[in-house]
């Protein structure tokens, strides 16, 4: 359902709400208020929308803040729901992907990553998983970060000596590799353990990630035991290597919460007008990692309780809640967030404020973190402004940068060519921004030619898209990595696009390319260099370098996607299913190049008209008798 005020002077924005009232209804869901362009300043969920709704045309029991929001509304959408907690899940859906400037918004972009153990083939893989699960695979998680669940690989590769080899190389090995001698593999590949053996592994490994690792330590004493009694002494000896492991992932210099099971400790600080969550994320009683969260505030005037309610829903929009939630502050409408969890879980989610013991324990050590990280940040929030100060005295700006961009190319000698773009601002890197730009016009070793045609793709899109320059997406500085050459190239394509205000620099290394004695070249002015221990420079240093990291990344990238890409790829209407069948029968896509049409259709899964057209491919023009006597 949606109603849109009629196109009116500012000082109106309460009449467009007025307006709107009469044709509210009384049943819950979720309302937008959209500015003149049409972008949402505010979403919120109502039990009755309009009685909410009303709530807002009394200015004067209204906060400055959401006067002001009143002020610049123009138009208003709502979407009813079946119920309030439906509402809650949907606000905080639209919350995360429309980011209103008057919301309390969880900016986090990282997907979470998993552990897989692979069940659909005999000698099961364990691995780490990002995006899409998949039917045939367990999964366990989540982890806060990719070093938690790559610590835990390890520590199960110790413990249960699961491989953690693609399939392509299990397939492909002749003898084991270097884990197997360093204990961290059975080798399934060269069958130095068998299916059954194997699969109890796989078994005791997924046991131990449900939270079953003391019947698992016990049954590995009594084996070690009865190994020794019968002298089996390096049976032994490898029982007793994982049995130091799993006590090892149990330490208790590890914060661990083996009474509880599955739950997530959620803590908040506030300083200074900013709000940090550090979320804490246990899955069988285990430390699955912590992740802070450092919330972009559209209510400054929120309590602590009201912003956990606000964070909560939103962290689980695309994560799937645990049976509890262990809190540092109670949420106003906690009985509607736990409701709301356990529509979108299946099951019951409890939210907990624990007043005592282990639980309260982890609470408080979530919040110290909570503290100390925010506590970090403003540091180097003060220390980064004035840096951005002295950038702005060095090249004559005439405000510190709010948004810095840096440019760098990477090839080697012309292939897999790419340009990439980093931001930096007050915040630090903002790597949500960061861009490449696979080179597709200039010679991918001509470094002019390859600046231009990323600051043509860059810079033409952005006039494309937002001509007025009414967004942030606009660069205060651009720096570019390498001297007058690169620049002149770039100046003269945002001449061609008739964008000459925005200040650029180009970074030129010293000699023999030392660190500390670079030249800074702008447009009209002598280039200059820093003193060697100048912040500023150390600054400008870190930019150029964190272009030139990311650079690499792509071109490795490019270059590895470019080495493992099949002749296969490139034939119409042939996805991953069929090339894994041709593959699996032919052994190599040579195979497949060199295979007659009844070879092709002899393939499992290759029917007639995918046969003809992978052969017509490989053999343009050929012709094939007809079969049967028919043509």
């Amino acid at each position: 359902m949606t109603l849109t005020g009629l196109s009116s002077p500012p000082q109106d924005g309460l009449h467009v709400i007025e307006a709107a009232l009469p044709t509210l209804p009384l049943a819950p869901g979720v309302y937008r208020m959209l500015d003149a362009k049409g972008d949402a300043l505010y979403v919120g969920k109502a039990h009755s929308l309009r009685r909410r709704v009303t709530s807002y045309t009394q200015v004067s029991r209204l906060s400055e803040r959401l006067r002001r929001m009143v002020f610049e509304t123009r138009s208003l959408e709502v979407v009813t729901t079946g119920s309030e907690a439906e509402a809650l899940l949907l606000e905080a859906n639209l919350i995360k992907r429309l980011r209103p400037r008057f919301n309390i918004v969880l900016r986090d972009d990282k997907s979470y990553p998993w552990l897989v153990i692979t069940d659909d083939h005999p000698y099961p893989q364990i691995a780490k998983h990002r995006g899409e699960r998949r039917k045939g695979a367990s999964y366990y998680g989540p982890f806060a970060s990719a070093w938690a669940v790559n610590q835990t690989i390890t520590a199960l590769q110790r413990v249960f000596l699961l491989r953690s080899c693609r399939d392509t190389v299990f397939d492909s090995r002749t003898r084991p590799c270097l884990l197997f001698q360093i204990k961290r593999c059975s080798a399934p590949c060269v069958e130095r353990i068998g299916k059954e053996a194997y699969a109890e592994l796989v078994r005791e490994a997924k046991e131990f990630l449900s939270g079953g690792t003391p019947s698992i330590q016990k049954r590995l004493a009594a084996e070690m035991e009865e190994a020794a009694e019968k002298l089996e002494f390096e049976r032994a000896a490898a029982l007793r290597d994982r049995i130091r492991g799993l006590t090892h992932v149990q330490g208790k210099d590890r914060v661990n919460l083996e009474a509880v099971g599955d739950a997530d400790v959620v803590a908040l600080h506030q300083a200074a007008g900013q709000t940090c969550v550090q979320v804490f994320f246990f899955r069988g009683g285990r430390n699955n990692g912590n992740r802070p969260y450092f919330l972009s505030h559209g209510k400054q005037d929120e309590t602590p309780e009201a912003v956990m309610g606000t964070f909560l829903a939103q962290l689980y929009d695309d994560l799937p809640p645990p049976p509890l939630v262990l809190l540092s502050h109670q949420p106003p409408e906690a009985g509607l967030i736990a409701e709301a969890l356990s529509l979108k879980a299946g099951r019951k989610v409890e939210l907990h404020r624990p007043q005592r013991g282990e639980k309260k324990e982890a609470v408080e050590h979530a919040a110290t973190n909570a503290r100390e990280a925010l506590e970090r940040r403003l540091a180097e929030g003060t220390a980064q402004a004035m840096l951005l100060d002295g950038v702005a005295n060095l090249f004559g700006l005439p405000a510190p940068p709010e948004r810095i961009e840096v440019y760098d190319n990477s090839h080697i000698q012309g292939a897999n060519p790419y340009g990439v773009m980093v931001v930096a601002g007050p915040s630090g890197f903002m790597k949500q921004a960061y861009r490449k730009f696979s080179i597709k016009a200039a010679p991918g070793n001509d470094d002019f030619a390859m600046m231009r045609e990323v600051f043509e793709r860059r810079f033409g899109r952005a006039l494309r898209e937002d001509p007025g320059r009414e967004t942030n997406a606009w660069p205060d500085l651009v720096l570019i990595d390498g001297g007058a050459g690169q620049l002149s190239a770039a100046q003269a394509v945002m001449a061609e696009l008739g964008v000459e205000d925005v200040p650029m620099v180009g970074v030129a290394k010293g000699p023999d390319r030392d660190a500390g004695r670079e030249w800074f070249h702008m447009a009209g002015r002598e280039p200059v260099q820093l003193p060697p221990r100048d912040p500023v420079l150390y600054y400008l240093q870190r930019l150029r370098d964190e272009a030139h990291r990311f650079a690499i990344s792509a071109h490795r990238a490019g270059r590895s996607k470019a080495l493992t890409k099949s002749e296969l790829d490139d034939i119409p209407g042939v996805g991953t299913a069929i090339k894994r069948r041709l593959l699996n029968h032919f052994g190599s896509a040579r195979g497949v190049r060199q295979a007659g049409l009844a070879d092709l259709e002899a393939c499992p899964g290759i029917g007639p008209s995918v046969a003809r057209r992978i052969h017509e491919h490989f053999h343009p023009g050929a012709t094939v008798a007809p079969r049967d006597g028919t043509g």
